[in-house]
């Protein structure tokens, strides 16, 4: 007999848990021999949702600067996701440290309500000719703190 460990795997959140939402065409390629989205693409429409709401507040150029590190990343799945159709990656900041930040995300199918997948993005803001990091400068914060959990 064997001792049975407590899962720590998470629920499936809803919805209202996350701030902002990005809507995103699913394409022909994003599935893979199954039938299904492929597991790295989770990762890229997460990357893609991020992305788009850094670039549209203001805090990546279109240079990249400043340069932001990802140190960390994961991702459950709960449920399939196909092509064709539409996903919505809702975004949140699970923390906001001095020089860096953990992007909580999960995929919407289209029309539902739970989580298909969740994941997040940890990055840290770090100089563009050392690479150390540097604090995130308080207008930033700010930008951020809107979505913070």
């Amino acid at each position: 007999m064997t001792d049975a460990k407590p899962s720590a795997r998470p629920a499936p959140e809803r919805r209202a848990a996350y701030k902002a939402f990005e809507r995103i065409q699913l394409r022909w390629n994003d599935n893979d021999i199954y039938g299904h989205l492929y597991n790295a693409t989770y990762y890229e429409l997460f990357d893609c949702a991020m992305t788009a709401w850094l670039s549209r507040n203001g805090l990546i150029g279109a240079n990249g600067r400043p340069t932001n590190v990802v140190v960390e990343n994961g991702c459950v799945f709960f449920a399939e996701i196909r092509y064709p159709g539409e996903v919505e990656v809702g975004l949140r900041l699970g923390r906001l440290g001095s020089s860096s930040v953990r992007f909580e995300m999960a995929l919407f199918r289209e029309g539902e309500d739970t989580a298909a997948a969740q994941g997040f993005f940890s990055m840290v803001r770090v100089d563009d000719d050392d690479h150390r990091p540097r604090p995130i400068p308080e207008a930033q914060r700010a930008v951020y703190a809107t979505i913070l959990r």
